[in-house]
């Protein structure tokens, strides 16, 4: 049975389940939400940041989902796009319109967000850098590549324990993609991963690099605004937040 919702006059309220429980990532996100605009979040308990852990650990998103449905959301946001990028492109989209069904609210992944935003501003070839290691990256570009991009590579940065990463600096984080972009150059870059914390970076990459950069938390923003009918742009965060393009559909290629 339904929680009867609060109040709330004109506001709108986001779902929000976190993979992790670094408090650091709401703090980031809510000065940037557009005003009028509520979150309710919960939490997952993913530690160790490994592929078999994602799949283990992934059935719990379904009950998160019900838990906020039944707090009559506006949207529900599953973030963490690796949990679902080890399910492979065609199973997240059957997995987000079956839910989207049973509990008659609308629903997106991180990773659907992240292609939305490369469709919206026409990027075709890409350039990811995480804070994973290993074959979980080819995970990852073959998640972007089976949604029809090139993907130039999918850099991970080395020596980061998966509970510490957001205490890399941003700077480290800086050096670091301008690196890999200046071996693998692309039309955008693309940053996996709210954990690490890489907002005040993005409009210096654009900057310096001359590419659009899509970052989790910016993607996040514009893909709420478009859905809830708002349009705020603002100003420091990168072209996606300034321009705010329309959204397009998520399909598969």
């Amino acid at each position: 049975m339904k929680t009867e919702p609060a109040a709330r006059g004109d506001h709108k309220i986001v779902g929000l389940i976190m993979p992790t429980t670094r408090p650091d990532t709401i703090n980031e996100l809510i000065p940037i939400l557009p005003r009028g605009v509520g979150i309710i979040p919960v939490y997952l308990q993913f530690r160790q940041g490994t592929a078999d852990e994602f799949r283990e650990g992934f059935g719990e998103y379904e009950r998160q989902i019900g838990i906020l449905a039944d707090h009559d959301c506006d949207i529900i946001h599953p973030l963490g796009a690796p949990p679902f990028m080890v399910q492979g492109l065609e199973k997240e989209t059957a997995l987000v319109g079956a839910w989207q069904q049973t509990y008659r609210t609308p629903i997106f992944t991180s990773g659907q967000n992240h292609v939305r935003a490369l469709r919206a501003l026409n990027v075709k070839a890409i350039l990811g850098v995480t804070y994973f290691l290993g074959d979980i990256n080819d995970i990852y570009s073959k998640y972007f590549e089976d949604a029809g991009f090139v993907v130039t590579g999918m850099q991970g940065l080395p020596g980061v324990d998966f509970a510490k990463v957001q205490e890399v600096p941003s700077s480290q984080i800086y050096d670091f993609i301008k690196a890999s972009f200046e071996k693998a150059p692309a039309e955008a870059i693309y940053i996996l991963g709210s954990g690490w914390h890489t907002l005040d970076i993005v409009e210096r990459l654009e900057q310096d690099l001359g590419v659009p950069v899509i970052h989790p938390q910016t993607a996040r923003v514009w893909e709420i605004q478009k859905r809830l009918g708002i349009a705020e742009p603002r100003e420091g965060y990168g072209s996606l937040m300034t321009k705010l393009p329309s959204i397009q559909e998520f399909s598969i290629r």
